[in-house]
């Protein structure tokens, strides 16, 4: 065994101890293809408001010039699929926001990923990456093998859908590369079709803009008028586009404590989020990713959803 294939294997093997659902190694450097597909997205504004998007236009697209003397992504797939989800008739939010904010959690994993490389290998320096930095999550697990962008632009895997996380660490390390999977898609629309908002103008093309958790988490101004009464009571993020997918079909519930939702939140109804003081929202949201639109930012979507 050599010790690119050694290195990869202790690698994984921690990785899966650590509860990620799979883990995928490339080899860092530019990414050829994502580079004029960035470009034609961010000339048409399809990011919106999202202007971070522009920043750092190189790096995102290589990360050896994001992290010196890099050689290796690792990318790592973390579930939050839910056991329970909310009432039918209620303002719903984003699975992945029921819990505990992903961000904290992650990093933590990735801290330990990489002290257990340093142990077990030797010197070997990289950083860790959770959605906070110019790198392109879904590219690098496609090119690691874990999965393929679908119709949605989301990473879909055969085995367990989309309802996961992707995070990354990026290293100063040679390793073995897996080969990329390929597309199963097929001839569905089922996430075309379902988008209320058409916010999928073609196939693996979503306008940021138009998008429903752009307009419930992103933008800060007002929601635009003309968007009244299509947003099928989501009041944080939105989950379309994934439910409808076949592959999701394969979702199983994660088994981290940490993602599972206050108690009060299963159980909300309408009238109850209508009527949420910022004490209930602090309560419920104490460590939630829900913090980021606000509370401000919470009841103007909500606002926004009433007849």
């Amino acid at each position: 065994m050599t010790n690119t294939s050694k290195y990869s294997q202790i690698i994984k093997t921690e990785a899966k101890r650590l509860g990620f659902l799979s883990c995928g190694i490339s080899q860092a450097g530019f990414l050829e293809t994502e580079a004029p597909r960035l470009e034609t997205w961010l000339n048409k504004n399809m990011n919106g408001e999202m202007s971070y998007m522009e920043n750092h236009f190189d790096k995102r697209l290589d990360p050896t010039k994001l992290v010196e003397g890099s050689k290796s992504v690792v990318s790592l797939l973390l579930n939050y699929y839910p056991s329970e989800t909310q009432k039918e008739d209620t303002y719903k939010l984003s699975k992945y926001a029921y819990g505990t904010d992903y961000h904290f959690i992650i990093k933590d994993k990735l801290k330990t990923l990489l002290q257990t490389i340093q142990e077990e290998i030797g010197e070997v320096g990289g950083r860790a990456f959770v959605d906070s930095a110019p790198v392109l999550d879904k590219a690098w697990a496609a090119k690691s093998g874990l999965g393929w962008i679908g119709k949605h632009s989301n990473l879909l895997t055969q085995q367990v859908g989309s309802f996961y996380f992707i995070a990354e660490l990026i290293i100063d390390l040679e390793l073995e590369y897996d080969a990329v999977t390929t597309d199963h898609c097929g001839t569905c629309t089922k996430c075309i079709d379902a988008c209320p908002t058409q916010a999928i103008t073609e196939p693996y093309v979503v306008d940021g803009s138009k998008c429903i958790s752009y307009f419930t988490i992103e933008l800060k101004e007002n929601i635009p008028t003309e968007f009244k009464g299509q947003f099928n009571d989501w009041m944080f993020g939105c989950d379309i586009c994934q439910d409808v997918c076949p592959w999701n079909r394969f979702s199983k519930a994660h088994s981290e404590p940490l993602f599972n939702p206050h108690p009060e939140l299963l159980e909300m109804t309408k009238k109850d989020w209508e009527e949420i003081t910022e004490d209930t929202f602090r309560k419920v949201f104490q460590k939630s990713a829900v913090k980021r639109t606000k509370f401000s930012g919470l009841t103007r979507n909500i606002d926004f959803l009433k007849d």
